[in-house]
C-alpha cells in the first residue's frame, strides 16, 4: 500500500561525493542551493479505511527547509503551519507530469514523515488524492509499479 522514491527527480548519483550535497533518507540538499524533504502523499482507498502512500520528495525554499531541519526532533513539530513546496517525485503513472505540481508539506509528530498535499488542481493525482481510489486501482498501481512497461524481466 505504499511505493517510495529513493531521491528527488533531480538527484544524480554524481552527487554523492560532493561537499554540498546530502541524500539521506528523509532530506537532500543539492549544491548547497536547493532542498528538499521527503513526505507521504496520501490517498484514501475509498470504502476501506486504508491509505495508499505515495513516498515523495518536495522542494523547500532554504529558510523553510532550515526550519523544518531546526524542528525535525523537537515534540510538538506538529504545531508547526505547512510549508510550501514543489513536488519533485516523477511519478510516471500519471500524465502530465507530476513534476513541479504545488504542495504543502504539514509536519506530524516526531518519527512520522510530513503529509504531502497537493493543491487542488485537475491534475490526476490531485484528483486521486481527493476523491480517494479504488482496491482495482490499488492493484492496477502496483501491477505498473512492479512490472514497468517496456520491462522484459516479469
Amino acid at each position: 500500500m505504499a511505493y517510495s522514491a529513493p531521491a528527488p527527480h533531480v538527484w544524480d548519483p554524481s552527487f554523492a561525493d560532493a561537499p554540498d550535497c546530502l541524500l539521506s533518507s528523509d532530506q537532500c540538499v543539492i549544491n548547497g542551493q536547493h532542498y528538499f524533504v521527503k513526505g507521504l502523499l496520501e490517498i484514501p482507498v475509498i470504502g476501506t479505511g486504508e491509505v495508499f502512500s505515495w513516498g515523495v520528495w518536495v522542494s523547500l525554499s532554504r529558510d523553510n527547509f532550515a526550519r523544518a531541519a531546526d524542528m525535525w526532533d523537537t515534540a510538538g513539530r506538529e504545531a508547526e503551519k505547512p510549508y510550501f513546496g514543489w513536488l519533485t517525485t516523477e511519478l510516471a503513472l500519471y500524465a502530465p507530469s507530476t513534476l513541479n505540481l504545488k504542495t504543502h508539506l504539514h509536519t506530524r509528530p516526531v518519527g512520522r514523515r510530513p503529509f504531502v498535499e497537493l493543491e487542488p488542481t485537475d491534475h490526476p493525482l490531485a484528483v486521486e488524492q481527493r476523491i480517494g481510489i479504488t482496491r482495482d486501482r490499488v492493484r492496477e498501481i502496483a501491477e505498473a509499479v512492479l512490472h514497468p512497461a517496456g520491462d522484459e524481466s516479469g
